[in-house]
């Protein structure tokens, strides 16, 4: 297949490098990386199978266009995610071959995993995991009497590790009410003891993502696992089928599952429980060099599970104006089931 990319993590993949002004091109059986001059002698130093080439700075897509012509070749497949309108204009108004759209066609090649990217996924995870040890050790200690803003701030540089690690995504660090919305904006809500804690948070390791989440009840003893216990017996009582949600989906999830079927395995558990119209978004989603990634683990989804893909399960329920909770793993789908990677 012939194509061409400009996504970072796409191209990374292709040949271990990539910057914010790229274009990378598979042509026939040969890889060229463009790139400007700034980040040409990294490129030469990092990238593997590919020959890098400078851009002309005046028409960023006049060397493409040169070596598209001097190949030969009749199309060539590019994802419309990655391109603006003017700059896939500039590119192809002075070509005349057949463009081929197709979305996410970098995140389909990438859907089954290899053991080394495996491996790394499992020490983002493991790196993931000590950081939410760690945030609620300073939820603990420090935590009561700062805000949702405060708090959202520490929880950024825990897992930054103040500087030795990425985030896979901002932060979800949301109280109360404010846990109600899923992907809820820190706010000037002040944490008190027993209030619900609700954190969503990963790390990224050599690029790849963790991804997990952890609801539980603020105290001097806060601990982020799955054992939860709450003295308010309705959030008590929503933790508890939110983790029977978890479990069911968990459990049906193994090679050869419909996608569709994992989130039903959830959902009925929510359904039945009465609170089915409180689940409003889908049960999970692959992750890897992006964070969301192919497969979609939600109802619509038509993907089938295949061994070493890696996703996420996260049921949730979330009540308006009172609060909300999810609960997210990481899994790696083997024949016999999944492991669980956090």
């Amino acid at each position: 297949m012939n194509y061409i990319l400009k996504d970072e993590n796409a191209v990374y993949y292709e040949c271990g490098f990539s910057c914010d002004n790229e274009i990378f091109l598979r042509l026939k059986d040969e890889s060229f990386f463009l790139t400007d001059a700034r980040y040409l002698t990294e490129a030469q130093e990092h990238i593997k199978d590919a020959q890098v080439i400078l851009m002309d700075r005046r028409d960023p897509f006049k060397v493409a266009r040169t070596l598209i012509r001097k190949s030969g070749v009749k199309s060539l497949v590019y994802n419309p995610l990655e391109w603006s309108v003017n700059d896939f204009e500039s590119l192809s108004v002075k070509l005349s071959i057949n463009f081929k759209k197709e979305i996410n066609f970098s995140q389909k090649k990438r859907i089954i995993k290899s053991e080394k990217e495996l491996d790394i996924l499992r020490q983002a995870a493991t790196l993931g995991a000590r950081a939410f040890d760690n945030f609620a050790k300073f939820i603990s200690n420090k935590g009561f009497g700062l805000s949702e803003k405060r708090l959202f701030n520490e929880a950024e540089n825990i897992f930054k590790n103040y500087g030795e690690l990425e985030l896979s995504f901002s932060p979800i660090v949301a109280l109360d009410e404010n846990a109600a919305k899923p992907h809820c904006l820190p706010s000037d809500k002040i944490l008190k003891e027993e209030m619900l804690l609700l954190l969503d948070a990963g790390v990224k390791y050599q690029r790849y993502c963790s991804d997990r989440t952890r609801t539980a009840s603020a105290s001097e003893y806060t601990v982020l696992n799955k054992s939860a216990k709450f003295k308010d017996a309705k959030k008590q009582k929503i933790y508890d089928i939110v983790l029977r949600a978890q479990e069911a989906s968990i459990k049906k999830a193994k090679v050869g599952v419909s996608a569709s079927d994992i989130d039903k395995a959830g959902r009925e558990v929510i359904e039945k429980a009465g609170y089915g119209k409180y689940f409003i978004h889908s049960t999970g989603h692959g992750v890897g060099l992006d964070i969301h990634e192919l497969p979609v683990i939600g109802a619509e989804s038509k993907d089938i599970i295949e061994e070493n893909m890696v996703f996420t399960i996260e049921p949730g329920i979330y009540l308006p104006n009172a609060f909300g909770v999810r609960i997210e793993d990481t899994v790696i789908a083997k024949s016999g089931g999944v492991e669980v990677i956090g």
